[in-house]
């Protein structure tokens, strides 16, 4: 489903993120998708989209599933694979739960280009800080 305004205002304090260019595109039960249009400043010095952009809109999704519901979690553990270069112009994550326990949860974040392209693969294990 789309975004509410409330969630979109709430993520804005993900300031690195947004400021960089990430937006929610959907949102549901421990789930995100999430996406950014590159520009000059995503390049690296050889013109490919830096790593850290993969990473960032990942994470942003990540973040966005795991806690649009009710604010507390946080990332453990996260590990990148870089697949492939990104080509055209936009990059969107998807985030999906694959486990959801009392206190931990386990994400599997996919990082696609314009074309489809499976760019980057995030794994992520996530802890509910207690209230």
């Amino acid at each position: 489903m789309k975004p509410s305004e409330e969630i979109v205002q709430l993520f804005q304090n993900d300031r690195f993120a947004t400021e960089n260019g990430a937006v929610i595109d959907e949102v549901d039960d421990h789930y995100a998708k999430c996406s950014l249009l590159l520009g000059d400043k995503h390049r690296n010095a050889m013109g490919a989209v830096m790593g850290g952009v993969y990473f960032t809109l990942a994470d942003f999704a990540l973040a966005v599933a795991s806690n649009w519901q009710e604010m507390g979690t946080v990332t453990l553990n996260s590990e990148i694979a870089y697949l492939t270069p990104a080509k055209g112009e936009r990059l969107t994550a998807e985030a999906i739960c694959v486990k959801n326990g009392r206190t931990t949860g386990y994400y599997r974040i996919e990082v696609k280009d314009e074309k489809e392209n499976l760019a980057a693969v995030v794994t992520a294990t996530t802890f509910r800080v207690a209230k």
